[in-house]
This record gives structure tokens, sequence and C-alpha cells, in this order.
């Protein structure tokens, strides 16, 4: 696609060059040739006062060295006999042909006559009531095409340049829409053999962005129908344990014959067999976490979804409830599960330790597609934690009674599980504040950036 886009623009472009270039080109020869002649139509008009005077020959040499073309031997005069009572003149080499001279003369008008090497403006001029003198002005053919090789060379310049930038644009376009394509080619591959983490970056034109959420839906529905087969497959496990059991203890009862002693082996066989089922259960959901958190989820829609929940709960205590950035998709490395405690963790906190009225906001900020981190915030406008750094440890708890201090440590340990991490302060709105940094590149932040990162974030939260 990238090189059948070139060859597009390629073609276009040079055809839209031609269509511009060979008239453009024609044209510039036709003004350089009007311009020699003009120049010369001048120089010869220079020579006809003096004709109209006198017809003295020496007078005549003066006036048309005088002229640039005279000094350069190209301006010729014949003057009939007759002429102020005299005789012919000729001064100059004559070009045109005697013919041509006596038509012009005869004819009363200029014209331009081709000659070897050039043209001929030959230029009837009256110098007595019946005579008629004839100046020629030859002009070559280098005067004729002068500047216009140049122009030509300006013109295969500009048309070329355009050329150039059309393919070397066409081939950027083309590489963005072709990138993402490889992108999703990739993605598609690698699920293929087994990797159900691969997921694709929802980036490039809209068409392969609406592919890359399609995949990626896909790709999620996939791990989930893998889990649920996996789960069905030990929940059936289990249940056949039961009726398992009781054969066992009715094959014990059969007695020591050749068909009690196969039917007990039967049965140890088919025990051993639903154990086998059972083990790979249960070590296929056990990698299953890993995959869920490879594969990540929708941060804003995770989030709406449980402030659907919450909301209503805000609404009966009389609490004002403020929800941002989760007007498009943000997506962490953190399974929909996982994401889902913390957050109810956060809130739940909110909940129990405020008064009801109290009111609070979550706050998601995502930096675009060159941020490394996305951040959660909670915050309300209660009493505040006294002691952040115990809320933090697992069983530490200061919410009073009751409190086991092991919603945090969960939101801690999500965090944590993308190299992020999680911090408690004081917030705008009067309370706590506790921010959940999810990092979305190996290695997470360090706490320098970390600090910068929160106190945008606050800046920002001020402002709305």
């Amino acid at each position: 696609m990238r090189w059948a886009l070139v060859k597009v623009c390629l073609a276009v472009t040079v055809m839209v060059v031609v269509a511009f270039a060979v008239p453009l080109g024609l044209v510039v020869k036709e003004m350089a040739r009007d311009r020699a002649l003009s120049n010369a139509e001048r120089q010869a008009a220079a020579v006809g006062p003096v004709l109209a005077i006198t017809t003295d020959r020496q007078e005549l040499r003066r006036a048309v060295a005088s002229s640039q073309a005279g000094a350069e031997g190209r301006i010729a005069v014949h003057v009939p006999a007759g002429a102020h009572g005299g005789q012919a003149v000729e001064i100059g080499t004559w070009h045109a042909e005697r013919a041509d001279v006596e038509t012009a003369s005869r004819r009363g008008r200029a014209s331009i006559i081709g000659v070897p090497g050039g043209y001929a403006l030959l230029q009837p001029t009256a110098v007595a009531s019946s005579e008629v003198a004839v100046v020629e002005v030859f002009v070559p053919d280098d005067e004729i095409t002068q500047g216009v090789a140049t122009s030509w060379l300006v013109l295969a310049g500009v048309g070329l340049a355009l050329i150039v930038g059309s393919v070397a644009f066409a081939d950027r376009l083309g590489t963005r829409m072709v990138r993402p394509a490889e992108r999703l080619a990739r993605a598609a591959d690698e699920l293929g053999k087994g990797k159900l983490g691969v997921r694709v970056p929802e980036r490039g034109p809209t068409e392969l962005r609406s592919a890359a959420v399609a995949f990626n839906a896909m790709a999620d529905q996939v791990v989930r129908l893998l889990a649920n087969e996996r789960e069905l497959a030990a929940d059936l496990s289990h249940r056949l344990r039961t009726p398992l059991t009781v054969l066992r203890l009715n094959a014990a009862s059969l007695g020591d014959g050749d068909d009690a002693r196969q039917t007990r082996e039967a049965v140890a066989q088919l025990e051993r067999e639903v154990d086998q089922i059972i083990r790979t259960a249960r070590e296929q959901r056990a990698h299953a976490p890993d995959s869920a958190a490879a594969a990540g989820c929708d941060a804003a829609e995770v989030i709406r979804n449980r402030m659907s929940f919450w909301s209503a709960l805000a609404e009966d205590e009389g609490r004002e409830v403020r929800l941002a950035g989760v007007d498009r998709p943000v997506r962490v490395p953190v399974a929909r599960a996982e994401l889902a405690a913390a957050l109810d963790a956060m809130l739940g906190n909110v909940f129990r330790h405020t008064p009801e009225g109290t009111a609070f906001a979550v706050d998601v900020h995502d930096g675009g597609p060159t941020s490394d981190a996305v951040i959660v915030l909670v915050s309300d406008a209660g009493p505040g934690i006294a002691d952040p750094d115990a809320a933090l440890r697992r069983g530490h708890g200061d919410g009073g009674p009751g409190s086991t201090g092991l919603g945090l440590d969960i939101v801690r340990r999500v965090a944590e599980s993308t190299g992020g991490d999680v911090r408690i302060g004081r917030s705008v709105l009067g309370g706590s504040e506790v921010r959940m940094w999810l990092a979305l590149h190996e290695g997470g932040r360090t706490g320098r950036g970390v600090r910068r990162r929160g106190r945008r974030v606050r800046r920002r939260v001020v402002r709305r």
C-alpha cells in the first residue's frame, strides 16, 4: 500500500508539472522572441528621423553607429535613387533578399523575415514624396533565445523539487498508514501463537484505530473465554470426584475376582485422569492473572462502571461527586478485576471514614501516547488521614474501630505490580488525597519524576 500510494502521487505530480511547465516554457520562449524583435523595432525607428531630414551617407553612418545594433554591424539602410534628389545609398551588410526588401518598400509596413542565423526586421521609412527607404535590423538567434535556457532550467528544477517533495510526502503518509497495519498483523500473528497478552496501540488513522480497538476487544474476549473454559474444566472435574468416590467404595466391596480387580483398576485410572485435569486447570488458572495483567484493561471504562455503583450510594448520603478524565480510553497494564478492587478500596475508605455529605472526586490523568504513567487520584473533603505511612502498612489502618488497613495495601500492591506506587497527602478539597501511579513501561519512574507529575496533577485539579 505504501509503494502504491507513492506511485500514484508520483504519476499525478508528474502530470501536473508537465501540464504547467510545458506551456509556461513555450510562453517564456515567445516572450524572449517578442522582446528581441521589439528592441529591433526601437533601434530601426531611431534611424527613421535622420532619413526624413537627410540622405547624406556620412550622416546616415553616424546615425546608424550611434545605436547598439548599428555599432555591432546589424543595421543596414537602403535609400532609393531620387530621394531628396540624390543617388541611391546602401549602408551596412544586408541579410534579407533583395526581393524581400523591395516587397517591404512597396507595401510600406514592417515585416520580419527569417534569414540564416536569425531574423531580419525590415522597417520602411518615407524619405520623399514618393520614395521609401528601408532599414534592416538583423536579430541573431542568440538574442532571440536569450534567457530561455535559464528559465527552462529553473522550471525543470522547480518541477523536480515538486516531484521529490510529493514523493517524500506520499512516502511519509504511506508509512503512517502502513505501520499501524503492520503492528496489527504482528499482533494477530502473536495472538495466534498463544501470546494472549499482546495488544495493539490504538493510534494511526481512524479506520486503523477502529481496527485496533476491535482487535483488543477480541483479544480480551479470548482471554475471558479461555479463563471460563479453565474454570468450567476445574468445576466439572471436582463434580466428578463424588461419583468416583462412590464407585471406588463399591468396587472395593466386589471381592477378589478378576472382574473386581479390573473394575478397581479402571476406577483408579479414572481418578488419576480426573486429578490430572484438576492440576492442569489449577496451573492454567494460576497463570491466568499474568495474562490478564499483561493484556490490561481500559481504566476509564472500569472507573465509569464502578462509579455507577458508588454514585448511587453517594446520592443516598448527600455526597457531591466529581469525575474527570474518563471521557476517552485509558489503557493500563492491570487486570480489570484488580483495578476494580483497588478503586473500590479507595472509595470504600471515603464512605467509611468521612461523614455523610462529604464531597469527593475521582480524577484520571493520562499524558497521551508519550506518557509513561497513568494516575488515578481519589480526594475528599473529610478530616484526612493522620498517619499516611501507617495507613499504607498492611494491617495498620488508622481509620478507627473496625479498620484493618488492608484496603490501601490492595491499592499499593496493584500499583507496584506495574512499577508504580501510592502516595497519600492533603487534597485540594481539604481532606485526604490518595494517588495511585500505574506505570505504563517496564521499570517504573524515578521518585523525582513521580513528584513532578503529582504536582502537575494537583495544579490541574485546582484549576478544575
